[in-house]
């Protein structure tokens, strides 16, 4: 599986850009599967998090030679924060070498992190240096709006 909300369409869930897909699909496989391609497989996938204060460092896995923010906004975007279950805010984001940091003057006390987490992520722009995007993540396990939610097809 490979992150693809760099080049999806928000009107579909089948990308137009399939090479790409296929690219970062190969990668994987390469260093996943046969282990022996010295490269880094994925964008940067989230690791832990630690509360310093009122704010909050992410580490990450798969950072390659180092973290950006993509695109024509220098500053991360992508990132909310919360104090509470259900309390989230959009956070203020900077990279710091592996690490991002963030904040939110609206939360005092924060205890999680989220990135990316929107119907349609097409701002989150947090990218190793390989050109890879950093997968979208949850660093609570609270329960979600529609968990215990039975639909009916």
């Amino acid at each position: 599986m490979v992150v693809t909300i760099d080049i999806g369409d928000a009107d579909s869930i089948h990308p137009l850009n399939k090479q790409t897909v296929g690219l970062r699909l190969a990668r994987h496989a390469l260093k996943s599967v046969y282990g022996h391609i010295d490269m880094v497989p994925s964008g940067p996938l989230y690791r832990s998090m630690h509360i310093r204060g009122r704010q909050v460092e992410i580490n990450f896995s798969d950072t390659g030679t180092g973290l950006l923010a993509k695109g024509a906004s220098a500053h991360v975007q992508g990132f909310l924060i919360a104090d509470r279950p259900g309390h989230f805010v959009p956070a203020q984001a900077r990279i710091v070498g592996n690490t991002v940091v963030v904040h939110s003057p609206q939360i005092a006390r924060p205890r999680a992190v989220r990135y990316g987490w929107f119907d349609n992520p097409q701002h989150s722009n947090l990218f190793n240096r390989e050109g890879l995007p950093a997968s979208p993540f949850r660093s609570d396990a609270w329960p979600l709006l529609t968990e215990g939610i039975k639909f009916q097809y």
